[in-house]
């Protein structure tokens, strides 16, 4: 997958928009759906990487599945938080997979009241 297939895939989804709200880290790209961050990467770095939110099971297991290429999340909290190298031996299907969870994780946290609003825009 690429930046740009990264970007584009991230903000498919309703209601999902790209931010970049780190002033010491202005190539930070967030994708948040009603201000929440399902989705962070740096999209010029190499390896591309994304760290995208989980259920903690899923996410230890998948971490087993994929030495390496998925891993605790850097900078956030381990126990729900997932690196994921994008542009590795990843299927992108596999990628598309993780991003789609992670929104709808975030999504289910939501407000009931937030949630309604997504599902009639």
């Amino acid at each position: 997958m690429t930046p740009d297939q990264l970007r584009s895939f991230c903000v498919s989804f309703n209601a999902a928009v790209e931010e970049f709200p780190f002033p010491s880290a202005p190539e930070v790209s967030t994708f948040k759906v009603r201000g929440k961050i399902f989705a962070l990467s740096t999209l010029g770095t190499r390896p591309l990487t994304v760290n995208l939110k989980c259920e903690p099971e899923v996410a230890v297991r998948l971490r087993g599945d994929h030495p390496g290429l998925i891993v605790p999340g850097w900078h956030m909290n381990k126990r729900h938080w997932n690196t994921v190298t994008v542009d590795g031996d990843l299927p992108d299907q596999l990628v598309r997979e993780l991003i789609e969870d992670s929104y709808d994780l975030v999504v289910a946290g939501l407000p009931r009241a937030e949630r309604l609003r997504l599902d009639r825009a």
